[in-house]
């Protein structure tokens, strides 16, 4: 400690500047990291942009024991079917982006449900490299510090289900009068369906694309509740 003082404290003052800027940089992360580990989190970037927008703000925190778990299994089978086996980052699922961004088509996600979080809790919407780069980092420190069923827990509780709508415990009330706990499976699905584009899809009033998704989704739910994924710690 008396060490990193007079590190702080000797030199100009604009080297004694950067030097506290960097060591908030790196210790500011981490402190968010430690305390979202244990406490629920009140409000996420995007909820505040959307506020603005005139979307609205509706954020219901439930632990995850009150949520279905069906929910959960709907949530890996529709944005990250390796959620269970990666330490944050699904390669393949990287690398076929890429691929499919050399050949001329668009560049499409490859984000697991870990950076997704890392992203939502911490960061803001967007595609810069300063951004992804942040990214990643958030998204080692939460795989290492929270562990599989505190990301998913955080994930499902920041989410974005619709309008406004946050949340697995907003979003089941929302769109089907009931609690996050008493989800069917049909209705586990559809909110899962509509993750990729909760701003255009709609899990009450299901478009077909959307109905075909969730039936799909269904399937690979049950699937993951029979063992035919690798299981979560």
């Amino acid at each position: 400690m008396r060490r990193l003082r007079a590190f702080l404290t000797r030199g100009p003052w604009w080297r004694r500047l950067l030097s506290a800027a960097g060591l908030l940089f790196v210790v500011l992360p981490l402190f968010m990291v430690l305390v979202f580990r244990v406490l629920p989190v009140p409000v996420t970037p995007l909820m505040l942009i959307r506020l603005v927008e005139g979307h609205g703000l509706s954020h219901d925190w439930v632990p995850y024991d009150e949520i279905a778990p069906v929910m959960a299994r709907s949530a890996i089978a529709a944005e990250d079917g390796k959620f269970c086996d990666h330490f944050g980052f699904d390669w393949e699922a990287i690398n076929d982006a890429l691929d499919a961004a050399d050949d001329g088509g668009r560049l499409r996600g490859g984000s697991t449900i870990s950076q997704q979080t890392a992203k939502n809790v911490f960061l803001w919407p967007g595609r810069s490299w300063i951004r992804k780069g942040l990214e990643a980092g958030f998204t080692v420190l939460i795989e290492t510090v929270w562990g599989k069923r505190r990301i998913l827990e955080v994930y499902l509780n920041s989410v974005e289900f619709g309008p406004g709508i946050y949340g697995v415990e907003a979003a089941a009330r929302h769109h089907f009068g009931t609690s996050a706990a008493a989800l069917t499976a049909r209705q586990a699905a559809l909110l899962a369906a509509v993750l990729p584009n909760p701003i255009r899809f709609s899990a009450a009033k299901p478009s077909a694309y959307v109905n075909r998704y969730a039936a799909r989704i269904e399937g690979r739910a049950r699937a993951i509740g029979k063992g035919m994924y690798p299981p979560c710690d």
